[in-house]
């Protein structure tokens, strides 16, 4: 896999802030004031993606330099996209997303070389308590309202296809190589080198050399 967990590192600040707490995958306050501006920045930046047309590459590619500035060579997303911060995805090189692509990335995601996302596919990585005494708003001495949340990462290996309407949840790790087949909910780790599918997503088999498109003579 082409990223290490321990990259995080880089974009965190220790737990003395929400910012550090919630990429370290502690509880943090999501209504601290600086992730409500930092989001607020990458929800503008999606909504001005969205709002070019398609050949404006320039525009376009000036915009995810600033919402996406840790991502690879000859990235392609399809708009509309989303992403709740931006600055914590990190993607390889030749990386491609079609229409309506969420990145939910309070905890770091990290995606390899050539990975394609078929259309509506979720990257979540924000958890909430189970327990709704936990998990409800609570309301600070001045009236002010907030929540306690956590997350944790998501990495996508290399040369992975992810398919139509899949929502990859946080602490998954999907390894090289590996398909996920359309309308899967993944939410444990998957293996390299396997095409895995269904809600709780599974393994269903192995990749191998028969599944060559150059072997389906209907094809040609």
């Amino acid at each position: 896999m082409i990223f290490d967990i321990l990259e995080m590192e880089e974009y965190s600040s220790g737990t003395e802030t929400e910012k550090g707490k919630m990429l370290l995958g502690k509880i943090y306050d999501s209504s601290d004031e600086e992730l409500v501006k930092m989001r607020a920045k990458a929800h503008r930046l999606s909504h001005d993606y969205n709002n070019c047309y398609d050949d404006e590459l320039e525009k376009r590619n000036e915009i995810l330099k600033q919402l996406l500035p840790h991502a690879g060579k000859d990235l392609y997303l399809q708009s509309p996209i989303q992403f709740d911060y931006g600055i914590f995805t990190k993607f390889g090189d030749r990386c491609y997303a079609n229409f309506n692509f969420v990145v939910l990335d309070c905890a770091p995601v990290f995606i390899g070389n050539d990975v394609f996302f078929g259309a509506n596919c979720t990257l979540a990585t924000p958890i909430h308590p189970f327990l709704p005494s936990e998990r409800n708003m609570k309301t600070r001495e001045d009236g002010s309202l907030f929540n306690l949340e956590y997350a944790k990462p998501i990495k996508i290996g290399s040369n992975c296809w992810i398919a139509s309407n899949v929502t990859i949840c946080g602490g998954v790790t999907i390894g090289d190589n590996t398909i996920i087949g359309a309308g899967s909910v993944v939410t444990r780790d998957i293996p390299s080198d396997v095409l895995a599918v269904g809600n709780p997503c599974k393994v269903i088999r192995k990749l191998t050399e028969q599944d060559s498109i150059y072997l389906k003579k209907e094809l040609f």
